[in-house]
Protein backbone atom coordinates (compact mmCIF):
# COMPACT_ATOMS: atom_id res chain seq x y z
CA UNK A 1 0.00 0.00 0.00
CA UNK A 2 2.80 2.43 0.86
CA UNK A 3 4.38 1.92 -2.58
CA UNK A 4 1.11 2.70 -4.36
CA UNK A 5 0.58 5.73 -2.13
CA UNK A 6 4.07 7.02 -2.90
CA UNK A 7 3.69 6.47 -6.64
CA UNK A 8 0.28 8.17 -6.59
CA UNK A 9 1.76 11.11 -4.66
CA UNK A 10 4.63 11.43 -7.15
CA UNK A 11 2.17 11.42 -10.06
CA UNK A 12 0.04 14.02 -8.33
CA UNK A 13 3.11 16.16 -7.67
CA UNK A 14 4.16 15.90 -11.33
CA UNK A 15 0.68 17.05 -12.42
CA UNK A 16 0.77 19.92 -9.91
CA UNK A 17 4.14 21.00 -11.29
CA UNK A 18 2.69 21.10 -14.83
CA UNK A 19 -0.25 23.22 -13.65
CA UNK A 20 2.09 25.52 -11.74
CA UNK A 21 4.30 26.03 -14.78
CA UNK A 22 1.25 26.69 -17.00
CA UNK A 23 -0.01 29.26 -14.53
CA UNK A 24 3.37 31.03 -14.54
CA UNK A 25 3.34 31.10 -18.35
CA UNK A 26 -0.18 32.54 -18.42
CA UNK A 27 0.74 35.28 -15.96
CA UNK A 28 3.85 36.12 -17.96
CA UNK A 29 1.80 36.30 -21.15
CA UNK A 30 -0.82 38.55 -19.55
CA UNK A 31 1.86 40.90 -18.24
CA UNK A 32 3.28 41.18 -21.77
CA UNK A 33 -0.18 42.04 -23.11
CA UNK A 34 -0.65 44.76 -20.50
CA UNK A 35 2.79 46.23 -21.26
CA UNK A 36 2.24 46.25 -25.03
CA UNK A 37 -1.20 47.77 -24.50
CA UNK A 38 0.30 50.72 -22.63
CA UNK A 39 2.09 51.80 -25.80
CA UNK A 40 -0.85 51.09 -28.09
CA UNK A 41 -3.47 53.54 -29.28
CA UNK A 42 -5.93 50.67 -29.20
CA UNK A 43 -6.74 50.19 -25.50
CA UNK A 44 -8.41 46.85 -24.72
CA UNK A 45 -9.13 47.79 -21.14
CA UNK A 46 -10.24 51.20 -19.91
CA UNK A 47 -11.07 52.81 -16.58
CA UNK A 48 -12.33 50.61 -13.78
CA UNK A 49 -12.10 47.42 -15.84
CA UNK A 50 -8.41 47.99 -16.45
CA UNK A 51 -7.78 48.81 -12.78
CA UNK A 52 -9.59 45.68 -11.57
CA UNK A 53 -7.80 43.49 -14.10
CA UNK A 54 -4.35 44.75 -13.15
CA UNK A 55 -5.20 44.33 -9.45
CA UNK A 56 -6.29 40.74 -10.01
CA UNK A 57 -3.13 40.06 -12.03
CA UNK A 58 -0.96 41.42 -9.21
CA UNK A 59 -2.79 39.26 -6.65
CA UNK A 60 -2.29 36.17 -8.82
CA UNK A 61 1.41 36.97 -9.18
CA UNK A 62 1.80 37.34 -5.40
CA UNK A 63 0.06 33.99 -4.90
CA UNK A 64 2.36 32.23 -7.38
CA UNK A 65 5.40 33.80 -5.73
CA UNK A 66 4.20 32.60 -2.32
CA UNK A 67 4.02 28.95 -3.46
CA UNK A 68 7.08 29.02 -5.72
CA UNK A 69 9.48 27.58 -3.12
CA UNK A 70 7.20 24.57 -2.54
CA UNK A 71 6.93 23.81 -6.26
CA UNK A 72 10.62 24.36 -6.85
CA UNK A 73 11.23 21.68 -4.19
CA UNK A 74 8.84 19.32 -6.02
CA UNK A 75 10.72 19.98 -9.25
CA UNK A 76 14.02 19.13 -7.57
CA UNK A 77 12.55 15.90 -6.18
CA UNK A 78 11.38 14.98 -9.68
CA UNK A 79 14.85 15.72 -11.03
CA UNK A 80 16.43 13.32 -8.50
CA UNK A 81 14.18 10.57 -9.86
CA UNK A 82 15.49 11.20 -13.36
CA UNK A 83 18.08 8.65 -14.59
CA UNK A 84 21.45 10.31 -15.10
CA UNK A 85 25.11 9.38 -15.13
CA UNK A 86 26.30 10.78 -11.79
CA UNK A 87 29.85 9.70 -12.64
CA UNK A 88 29.93 12.21 -15.50
CA UNK A 89 30.04 15.61 -13.81
CA UNK A 90 29.97 17.36 -17.19
CA UNK A 91 26.71 15.72 -18.19
CA UNK A 92 23.98 18.35 -18.64
CA UNK A 93 21.43 16.54 -16.45
CA UNK A 94 24.03 15.72 -13.80
CA UNK A 95 24.95 19.41 -13.56
CA UNK A 96 21.27 20.26 -13.02
CA UNK A 97 20.98 17.58 -10.34
CA UNK A 98 24.05 18.83 -8.46
CA UNK A 99 22.77 22.41 -8.60
CA UNK A 100 19.44 21.23 -7.19
CA UNK A 101 21.17 19.29 -4.42
CA UNK A 102 23.10 22.39 -3.36
CA UNK A 103 19.82 24.27 -3.07
CA UNK A 104 18.33 21.53 -0.88
CA UNK A 105 21.45 21.31 1.27
CA UNK A 106 21.41 25.07 1.82
CA UNK A 107 17.81 24.82 3.01
CA UNK A 108 18.71 21.96 5.36
CA UNK A 109 21.60 24.02 6.76
CA UNK A 110 19.11 26.82 7.48
CA UNK A 111 16.73 24.29 9.02
CA UNK A 112 19.45 23.03 11.36
CA UNK A 113 20.18 26.59 12.46
CA UNK A 114 16.48 27.06 13.18
CA UNK A 115 16.27 23.88 15.29
CA UNK A 116 19.39 24.86 17.23
CA UNK A 117 17.49 27.91 18.43
CA UNK A 118 14.04 26.28 18.47
CA UNK A 119 14.32 22.53 19.20
CA UNK A 120 11.03 20.66 18.72
CA UNK A 121 10.58 17.10 19.98
CA UNK A 122 8.86 15.17 17.18
CA UNK A 123 10.47 11.72 17.47
CA UNK A 124 11.14 9.89 20.72
CA UNK A 125 12.94 6.54 20.87
CA UNK A 126 11.90 4.29 23.74
CA UNK A 127 14.62 1.72 24.35
CA UNK A 128 12.50 -0.43 26.62
CA UNK A 129 15.13 -3.12 27.25
CA UNK A 130 18.66 -4.27 26.41
CA UNK A 131 17.59 -7.89 26.66
CA UNK A 132 17.79 -9.72 23.35
CA UNK A 133 17.27 -13.24 22.04
CA UNK A 134 20.07 -12.78 19.49
CA UNK A 135 23.74 -11.85 19.67
CA UNK A 136 24.36 -10.07 16.40
CA UNK A 137 27.88 -9.43 15.15
CA UNK A 138 27.15 -5.75 14.50
CA UNK A 139 24.96 -4.87 17.52
CA UNK A 140 25.44 -1.19 18.33
CA UNK A 141 24.18 -1.69 21.88
CA UNK A 142 26.06 -4.94 22.64
CA UNK A 143 22.81 -6.51 23.87
CA UNK A 144 22.46 -9.81 25.70
CA UNK A 145 19.90 -12.16 27.23
CA UNK A 146 20.14 -11.18 30.91
CA UNK A 147 17.87 -8.55 32.48
CA UNK A 148 19.95 -5.54 33.55
CA UNK A 149 19.39 -4.61 37.19
CA UNK A 150 18.79 -0.96 36.30
CA UNK A 151 16.13 -1.59 33.63
CA UNK A 152 13.58 1.18 33.62
CA UNK A 153 10.23 0.55 35.36
CA UNK A 154 6.77 0.70 33.83
CA UNK A 155 5.79 3.43 36.30
CA UNK A 156 8.72 5.66 35.34
CA UNK A 157 7.95 5.27 31.64
CA UNK A 158 4.24 6.04 32.08
CA UNK A 159 4.97 9.07 34.24
CA UNK A 160 7.40 10.40 31.65
CA UNK A 161 4.99 9.87 28.76
CA UNK A 162 2.38 11.85 30.70
CA UNK A 163 4.90 14.68 31.26
CA UNK A 164 5.62 14.81 27.53
CA UNK A 165 1.93 14.72 26.64
CA UNK A 166 1.05 17.51 29.06
CA UNK A 167 3.75 19.75 27.61
CA UNK A 168 3.80 18.98 23.87
CA UNK A 169 0.67 16.99 23.13
CA UNK A 170 0.99 13.26 22.51
CA UNK A 171 -0.26 13.61 18.94
CA UNK A 172 2.82 15.69 18.05
CA UNK A 173 5.43 13.13 19.13
CA UNK A 174 5.91 9.77 17.37
CA UNK A 175 7.24 6.92 19.55
CA UNK A 176 9.68 4.37 18.14
CA UNK A 177 10.02 1.37 20.45
CA UNK A 178 13.38 -0.34 20.27
CA UNK A 179 15.85 -2.42 22.26
CA UNK A 180 17.49 -4.95 22.60
CA UNK A 181 14.52 -6.93 21.45
CA UNK A 182 11.52 -4.93 22.74
CA UNK A 183 9.14 -7.89 22.53
CA UNK A 184 11.11 -9.56 25.35
CA UNK A 185 9.64 -7.02 27.74
CA UNK A 186 6.51 -8.67 29.19
CA UNK A 187 4.74 -5.41 30.06
CA UNK A 188 5.45 -3.75 26.71
CA UNK A 189 1.83 -3.70 25.58
CA UNK A 190 0.66 -2.39 28.95
CA UNK A 191 3.01 0.57 28.40
CA UNK A 192 1.90 1.09 24.80
CA UNK A 193 -1.78 0.83 25.66
CA UNK A 194 -1.23 3.66 28.13
CA UNK A 195 0.71 5.67 25.52
CA UNK A 196 -1.99 5.23 22.87
CA UNK A 197 -4.60 6.23 25.46
CA UNK A 198 -2.78 9.56 25.80
CA UNK A 199 -2.80 9.99 22.02
CA UNK A 200 0.70 8.85 21.01
CA UNK A 201 1.27 7.04 17.72
CA UNK A 202 3.94 4.37 17.68
CA UNK A 203 6.06 1.90 15.75
CA UNK A 204 8.57 -0.77 16.65
CA UNK A 205 11.99 -2.05 15.58
CA UNK A 206 12.35 -5.79 16.10
CA UNK A 207 14.22 -8.88 14.94
CA UNK A 208 10.81 -10.43 14.30
CA UNK A 209 11.47 -13.80 15.95
CA UNK A 210 8.88 -13.43 18.74
CA UNK A 211 5.97 -12.34 16.55
CA UNK A 212 3.04 -14.76 16.70
CA UNK A 213 -0.78 -14.58 16.59
CA UNK A 214 -0.93 -13.22 20.15
CA UNK A 215 1.62 -10.52 19.33
CA UNK A 216 -0.40 -9.49 16.27
CA UNK A 217 -3.50 -9.14 18.43
CA UNK A 218 -1.56 -6.96 20.89
CA UNK A 219 -0.29 -4.85 17.98
CA UNK A 220 -3.89 -4.45 16.82
CA UNK A 221 -5.15 -3.59 20.31
CA UNK A 222 -2.53 -0.88 20.76
CA UNK A 223 -2.87 0.51 17.22
CA UNK A 224 0.73 -0.14 16.21
CA UNK A 225 1.36 1.74 12.93
CA UNK A 226 4.84 0.84 11.70
CA UNK A 227 7.31 -1.98 12.09
CA UNK A 228 10.90 -2.49 10.96
CA UNK A 229 12.12 -6.09 10.89
CA UNK A 230 15.82 -6.93 10.58
CA UNK A 231 16.89 -9.31 7.81
CA UNK A 232 20.61 -9.52 7.11
CA UNK A 233 20.88 -12.03 4.33
CA UNK A 234 19.43 -15.22 2.96
CA UNK A 235 18.80 -18.05 5.42
CA UNK A 236 22.35 -19.28 6.11
CA UNK A 237 23.95 -15.84 6.13
CA UNK A 238 21.24 -14.23 8.27
CA UNK A 239 21.29 -16.97 10.89
CA UNK A 240 25.07 -16.91 11.05
CA UNK A 241 25.13 -13.11 11.39
CA UNK A 242 22.38 -13.06 14.05
CA UNK A 243 23.71 -16.25 15.67
CA UNK A 244 20.22 -17.77 15.97
CA UNK A 245 19.45 -21.01 14.07
CA UNK A 246 15.90 -21.05 12.68
CA UNK A 247 15.47 -17.28 12.91
CA UNK A 248 15.03 -16.80 9.14
CA UNK A 249 11.93 -19.01 8.93
CA UNK A 250 10.44 -17.27 11.97
CA UNK A 251 10.83 -13.91 10.24
CA UNK A 252 9.14 -15.20 7.09
CA UNK A 253 6.17 -16.39 9.19
CA UNK A 254 6.07 -13.06 11.02
CA UNK A 255 5.85 -11.16 7.73
CA UNK A 256 2.90 -13.30 6.63
CA UNK A 257 1.12 -12.62 9.93
CA UNK A 258 1.73 -8.86 9.71
CA UNK A 259 0.10 -8.63 6.29
CA UNK A 260 -3.26 -9.11 7.99
CA UNK A 261 -2.74 -6.30 10.52
CA UNK A 262 -5.21 -3.52 9.67
CA UNK A 263 -3.54 -0.82 11.79
CA UNK A 264 -0.19 -1.26 10.05
CA UNK A 265 0.74 1.59 7.71
CA UNK A 266 4.37 0.63 7.12
CA UNK A 267 6.01 -2.80 7.04
CA UNK A 268 9.71 -2.25 6.43
CA UNK A 269 12.53 -4.75 6.15
CA UNK A 270 15.94 -3.45 7.27
CA UNK A 271 19.18 -4.97 6.03
CA UNK A 272 22.62 -4.13 7.38
CA UNK A 273 24.88 -4.53 4.34
CA UNK A 274 28.31 -5.92 5.20
CA UNK A 275 31.12 -7.96 3.67
CA UNK A 276 29.28 -11.22 4.37
CA UNK A 277 26.00 -10.39 2.63
CA UNK A 278 26.88 -7.80 -0.02
CA UNK A 279 26.75 -10.39 -2.80
CA UNK A 280 23.26 -11.45 -1.66
CA UNK A 281 21.56 -8.04 -1.99
CA UNK A 282 20.07 -8.87 -5.41
CA UNK A 283 18.71 -12.22 -4.16
CA UNK A 284 17.27 -10.56 -1.03
CA UNK A 285 15.61 -7.95 -3.24
CA UNK A 286 13.98 -10.58 -5.46
CA UNK A 287 12.87 -12.60 -2.44
CA UNK A 288 11.26 -9.54 -0.83
CA UNK A 289 9.47 -8.70 -4.09
CA UNK A 290 8.10 -12.25 -4.24
CA UNK A 291 7.03 -11.86 -0.61
CA UNK A 292 5.09 -8.72 -1.43
CA UNK A 293 7.27 -6.38 0.62
CA UNK A 294 7.00 -2.72 -0.43
CA UNK A 295 9.64 -1.08 1.80
CA UNK A 296 13.29 -2.04 2.20
CA UNK A 297 15.89 -0.04 4.09
CA UNK A 298 19.50 -0.85 3.26
CA UNK A 299 22.33 0.53 5.38
CA UNK A 300 26.03 -0.08 5.76
CA UNK A 301 27.29 -1.50 9.04
CA UNK A 302 28.63 1.32 11.24
CA UNK A 303 31.73 1.07 13.48
CA UNK A 304 29.81 1.09 16.78
CA UNK A 305 29.16 -1.51 19.48
CA UNK A 306 30.36 -5.01 18.53
CA UNK A 307 31.07 -3.87 14.96
CA UNK A 308 33.68 -1.30 16.06
CA UNK A 309 36.59 -3.75 15.98
CA UNK A 310 35.07 -6.20 13.50
CA UNK A 311 37.00 -5.69 10.25
CA UNK A 312 35.39 -8.86 8.96
CA UNK A 313 32.07 -7.09 8.32
CA UNK A 314 32.80 -3.37 7.80
CA UNK A 315 32.45 -2.24 4.18
CA UNK A 316 35.41 -0.64 2.40
CA UNK A 317 35.18 1.95 -0.39
CA UNK A 318 34.37 -0.60 -3.10
CA UNK A 319 31.70 -2.18 -0.91
CA UNK A 320 30.05 1.15 -0.15
CA UNK A 321 30.02 2.20 -3.80
CA UNK A 322 28.55 -1.16 -4.79
CA UNK A 323 25.80 -0.71 -2.19
CA UNK A 324 25.10 2.89 -3.25
CA UNK A 325 24.83 1.95 -6.92
CA UNK A 326 22.60 -0.99 -6.06
CA UNK A 327 20.21 1.19 -4.05
CA UNK A 328 20.07 3.80 -6.81
CA UNK A 329 19.31 1.15 -9.43
CA UNK A 330 16.45 -0.31 -7.40
CA UNK A 331 15.00 3.11 -6.64
CA UNK A 332 14.88 3.86 -10.36
CA UNK A 333 13.14 0.53 -11.04
CA UNK A 334 10.29 1.71 -8.80
CA UNK A 335 9.07 -1.79 -7.88
CA UNK A 336 9.75 -1.20 -4.18
CA UNK A 337 10.52 1.72 -1.87
CA UNK A 338 14.26 1.25 -1.33
CA UNK A 339 16.02 3.75 0.94
CA UNK A 340 19.48 4.18 2.37
CA UNK A 341 19.83 4.78 6.10
CA UNK A 342 19.52 8.31 7.52
CA UNK A 343 23.17 8.25 8.67
CA UNK A 344 26.14 10.05 7.08
CA UNK A 345 26.62 12.91 4.67
CA UNK A 346 27.32 11.33 1.28
CA UNK A 347 28.55 14.26 -0.82
CA UNK A 348 26.92 15.80 -3.90
CA UNK A 349 27.22 12.62 -5.94
CA UNK A 350 25.05 10.41 -3.71
CA UNK A 351 22.94 12.79 -1.61
CA UNK A 352 19.19 12.87 -2.32
CA UNK A 353 19.25 9.97 -4.79
CA UNK A 354 19.62 7.16 -2.23
CA UNK A 355 16.95 8.50 0.14
CA UNK A 356 14.14 11.04 -0.12
CA UNK A 357 15.90 13.75 1.87
CA UNK A 358 19.23 15.44 2.42
CA UNK A 359 21.42 14.34 5.33
CA UNK A 360 20.55 15.79 8.71
CA UNK A 361 21.43 14.42 12.13
CA UNK A 362 18.42 15.41 14.23
CA UNK A 363 19.98 14.30 17.51
CA UNK A 364 18.91 16.76 20.19
CA UNK A 365 17.18 18.97 17.61
CA UNK A 366 13.98 17.01 17.05
CA UNK A 367 15.04 13.51 18.13
CA UNK A 368 15.35 12.37 21.73
CA UNK A 369 15.50 9.01 23.48
CA UNK A 370 14.95 7.26 26.77
CA UNK A 371 17.45 4.44 27.13
CA UNK A 372 16.81 1.11 28.84
CA UNK A 373 18.21 2.31 32.19
CA UNK A 374 16.21 5.55 32.06
CA UNK A 375 19.00 7.75 30.70
CA UNK A 376 17.84 10.70 28.61
CA UNK A 377 19.84 11.09 25.40
CA UNK A 378 19.29 11.37 21.66
CA UNK A 379 19.07 8.19 19.58
CA UNK A 380 19.86 4.74 21.05
CA UNK A 381 22.85 4.35 18.73
CA UNK A 382 24.60 7.19 20.58
CA UNK A 383 26.01 5.18 23.49
CA UNK A 384 28.71 7.50 24.87
CA UNK A 385 27.99 8.03 28.57
CA UNK A 386 29.34 11.60 28.46
CA UNK A 387 26.41 12.59 26.24
CA UNK A 388 23.66 11.52 28.67
CA UNK A 389 21.61 14.57 29.73
CA UNK A 390 19.70 13.14 32.68
CA UNK A 391 17.64 10.15 33.82
CA UNK A 392 13.86 9.92 34.03
CA UNK A 393 14.13 8.13 37.37
CA UNK A 394 15.27 11.40 38.92
CA UNK A 395 14.66 14.09 36.28
CA UNK A 396 11.70 15.53 34.39
CA UNK A 397 12.19 14.72 30.69
CA UNK A 398 10.60 17.96 29.51
CA UNK A 399 12.84 20.04 31.76
CA UNK A 400 15.92 18.20 30.47
CA UNK A 401 14.87 18.55 26.81
CA UNK A 402 14.23 22.28 27.14
CA UNK A 403 17.14 23.27 29.38
CA UNK A 404 19.95 20.86 28.54
CA UNK A 405 21.08 19.18 25.27
CA UNK A 406 23.42 22.13 24.60
CA UNK A 407 26.15 19.75 23.40
CA UNK A 408 23.83 18.69 20.57
CA UNK A 409 22.84 22.25 19.73
CA UNK A 410 24.93 25.40 20.23
CA UNK A 411 27.99 23.57 21.60
CA UNK A 412 27.79 20.81 18.99
CA UNK A 413 30.54 18.30 19.75
CA UNK A 414 30.87 16.66 16.35
CA UNK A 415 33.54 18.99 15.08
CA UNK A 416 37.26 19.68 15.15
CA UNK A 417 39.68 22.06 13.42
CA UNK A 418 40.08 19.75 10.43
CA UNK A 419 36.33 19.30 9.97
CA UNK A 420 35.70 23.04 10.15
CA UNK A 421 38.15 23.62 7.28
CA UNK A 422 36.38 21.02 5.13
CA UNK A 423 34.41 22.39 2.18
CA UNK A 424 31.48 20.12 3.08
CA UNK A 425 31.32 21.01 6.79
CA UNK A 426 28.29 23.26 6.35
CA UNK A 427 26.28 20.25 5.19
CA UNK A 428 28.03 17.46 7.11
CA UNK A 429 28.51 19.22 10.47
CA UNK A 430 30.86 16.46 11.60
CA UNK A 431 28.44 13.76 10.39
CA UNK A 432 26.33 11.52 12.66
CA UNK A 433 26.66 11.73 16.44
CA UNK A 434 26.68 7.95 16.82
CA UNK A 435 29.88 7.49 14.79
CA UNK A 436 31.84 10.37 16.33
CA UNK A 437 34.86 9.51 18.49
CA UNK A 438 34.44 11.77 21.52
CA UNK A 439 37.79 10.88 23.07
CA UNK A 440 39.91 11.58 20.01
CA UNK A 441 37.52 14.23 18.62
CA UNK A 442 37.46 12.71 15.12
CA UNK A 443 34.76 10.94 13.12
CA UNK A 444 35.00 7.15 13.24
CA UNK A 445 33.40 7.21 9.81
CA UNK A 446 34.00 10.03 7.31
CA UNK A 447 32.57 9.38 3.84
CA UNK A 448 34.88 11.94 2.29
CA UNK A 449 37.95 10.06 3.54
CA UNK A 450 36.54 6.66 2.61
CA UNK A 451 35.17 7.51 -0.86
CA UNK A 452 38.07 9.73 -1.93
CA UNK A 453 37.57 10.91 -5.51
CA UNK A 454 34.05 9.43 -5.52
CA UNK A 455 33.03 11.99 -2.90
CA UNK A 456 31.92 15.11 -4.77
CA UNK A 457 32.05 18.44 -2.93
Amino acid sequence: MRLKEKQAQENENDNDIKEYKNLKKQLKSLKKEIKSEEDSADKLLEGENRKEFIGALEDATKFVDSISECFEKLERDKLYRTPHDFNDLNNKTTKKVIKAKKKDLEQIADEVNFYVENPVLTNLFLEVTLRCNAKCEHCGSSCGYKIPKDEISTEDLKRTLLEIHNRYGAQNVFLTVTGGEPLMRKDLFDIMEYAVGLGFRWGITTNGMLINEKTIENFRRTNMESISISLDGLKETHESFRRVPGSYDKIMKAIDLLKGLETLRSLQITTVANKKNLNELEDIYQMLLDKGIEEWRVMGVDPIGRAYDNDGILLDKDGLIYMFNFIREKRLEGKMIVDYDCSHYLGLKYENILRDHSFICGAGLFIGSILANGDICVCPNVRDQSLVQGNIKTDNFVDVWENKFEIFRKKRLTTNAKCKKCKSFKYCRGDSFHTWNYKEKVPNMCMKEILGTDFVE
